[in-house]
């Protein structure tokens, strides 16, 4: 039986335990007062002692006392004691079993430039006018605490313990209880492939966390090939999941968790974490560049589309660059494929490409695929940080947001996009010394061959970069797009949702009208959708359906232009 991280009350007291297989001695620091802790023959060592909540203790290993690497909550930042947790005493109002993943629309949003005050409390107040839009599922990213204030979540180093900047425990489980109360899920972005550059302290007290013969883009790999490590993400999910009644978690980058032992990990993690409570519906989603169907068939519920993005970037902005590439020679045929087999790329040779990529994927149901038009990933990393918005014809950009929220795929959209909304959503930290000016060239370096943008990279650690990425709920060019928003999803409450729930019954049909028109039909057991849409151009041999169930433009005479149309059995 493997040994538990972190601190748990059992009947003998607070125990608390760390996985530092190559310390020669590890000790408990609490309340300042020393405690012996014992090794395990596989490495663990534990203790346990009388303590109260609120009390705050140091692991010691090999005479250096760091931070516990599984806390649940700091006393300070991440080199600050962590703090004995009692058991929860909230009382949940909302009896909740979850929701069908067809009626799944997630918002994708960072807590921290949400709202102006950048708190959970204060996104909760937001989550009624989300739900009366008709979206279903918030998509939080990642709030395991990291060093400093602000920042995306993706340099957390703490995974068990919520950022403090966004509030405490309780804040989140009174935010999940009222989006409950709403029927919205909410699902957490956990980052499960690398750590953040401060605060990592199991690089000291275990080494062998790490494969130093392999890396990603963030370091050294984790070693998924050794048990405790397994556990430790494993817990660290169950944690969440149990403690906060979340209903599901979006797995970061999956395709760098790889190495012996990793599909291993992965299905016995999707196994476990829907263990920890069987009465309700728990979902998994990954992101994985790597289009393969292995995960979707194997206990993960779907997978991020990037494919789907690429290709109505590229129609709207005409963009080559990058990841750009392989879908800039022709957009519009891309997203046929799209919109016939949820990914573009299944292994095929492309232009663009060295080295072919994914696997057919085509006939996983529509569900298995979550759609977007924009991201954090796709708008952050820009230099700038623009929206699609500031980048191409606007009424092209109504016309993709209505496709994404009216097709049979899951959509997702992010945070402002349903308003509008074009602030920029910029790349922020809040490190200090020499890391920071570090960060701060690393991110001039990125861009130094834009001349285009000379020297206008914004300083991603100065406070008025983080400040312009707040939405801006005062917007009066708001209420068009909340409009659009409510309409196309009131359509695929009443009329998408039901057949995906009946289930596809045969393949899909995608025909190309011309450089920049299409038509594509699914086929569900309940009955059929059909859908005719122009990105860029009017096509006059393509027609808007007679009674039209939803539609956007005119097809046939508008450049940017969508009909959808329903037919029940």
């Amino acid at each position: 039986m493997m040994q538990a991280w972190g601190g748990r009350w059992t009947d003998a007291g607070w125990s608390v335990g760390i996985w530092a297989p190559k310390a020669d001695e590890v000790g408990l620091i609490l309340n300042g007062r020393a405690h012996a802790m014992e090794r395990a023959a596989d490495g663990f060592w534990s203790a346990t002692v009388p303590a109260r909540p609120g009390d705050s203790y140091l692991l010691r290993v090999d005479g250096q006392d760091i931070p516990d690497p599984a806390s649940r909550l700091q006393s300070g930042d991440v080199h600050a004691p962590s703090v004995v947790v009692g058991p929860s005493g909230h009382d949940w109002q909302t009896p909740w079993s979850g929701r069908d993943w067809a009626e799944a629309v997630i918002y994708e949003l960072h807590l921290g430039t949400f709202t102006p005050q950048g708190t959970l409390d204060a996104a909760s107040d937001k989550l009624a006018e989300l739900a009366e839009l008709g979206i279903t599922a918030v998509e939080l990213m990642p709030v395991g605490q990291w060093q400093g204030d602000r920042g995306w979540g993706y340099d957390g180093v703490l995974p068990y313990a919520l950022h403090p900047a966004y509030g405490s425990p309780d804040d989140l489980r009174r935010f999940v209880d009222h989006a409950h109360s709403l029927g919205i899920m909410v699902i957490l972005d956990l980052v499960m492939n690398h750590f953040g550059p401060e605060g990592a302290y199991l690089h000291h007290a275990a080494p062998p966390f790490f494969d130093e013969s392999r890396h990603t883009p963030w370091g050294a790999a984790i070693d998924f090939s050794q048990d405790a490590v397994r556990e430790y993400w494993i817990q660290c999910a169950e944690y969440w999941i149990g403690e906060y009644r979340l209903d599901g978690l979006r797995l970061d980058a999956v395709h760098q968790i790889s190495g012996p032992g990793a599909d291993d990990f992965m299905t016995t993690f999707a196994r476990r974490v829907r263990a920890v409570d069987e009465s309700r519906a728990i979902y998994l989603i990954v992101e994985d560049e790597r289009n393969e169907r292995f995960l979707r068939e194997n206990g993960y519920d779907a997978s991020w589309n990037d494919d789907f993005h690429h290709a109505v970037h590229c129609a709207l902005t005409g963009e080559s660059d990058s990841y750009y590439a392989s879908f800039s020679h022709d957009p519009i045929g891309d997203l046929c494929l799209a919109l016939q087999r949820g990914h573009i790329e299944e292994g095929q040779p492309r232009p663009g490409r060295d080295e072919p990529r994914g696997e057919p994927c085509g006939d996983l149901p529509p569900t298995g695929f979550v759609n977007s038009t924009q991201t954090h990933d796709q708008v952050g990393n820009r230099a700038l940080g623009e929206r699609l918005l500031s980048l191409a014809d606007p009424q092209g950009v109504r016309t993709a947001f209505a496709l994404l929220l009216t097709a049979p795929y899951i959509p997702m959209i992010f945070m402002g996009e349903e308003r509008g909304a074009t602030t920029p959503f910029l790349f922020f930290a809040d490190f200090t010394g020499d890391l920071a000016e570090a960060v701060r060239k690393g991110r001039a370096a990125e861009f130094a061959g834009i001349a285009s943008l000379g020297s206008k990279v914004p300083d991603p650690l100065a406070m008025d970069t983080f400040a312009r990425s707040k939405l801006d709920w005062n917007d009066p060019q708001a209420r068009d797009w909340l409009d659009l928003t409510a309409r196309a999803l009131a359509f695929r409450r009443d009329h998408v949702v039901p057949l995906l729930k009946s289930g596809r019954s045969q393949p899909a049909q995608v025909t190309r009208h011309g450089a920049a028109s299409l038509a594509a039909t699914w086929h569900f057991h309940a009955g059929i959708l059909d859908l005719r849409l122009s990105l860029g151009q009017s096509q006059p041999d393509l027609q808007p359906h007679e009674n039209a169930a939803f539609s956007l433009g005119r097809i046939g005479t508008d450049p940017f232009a969508l009909s959808v149309s329903t037919r029940f059995t």
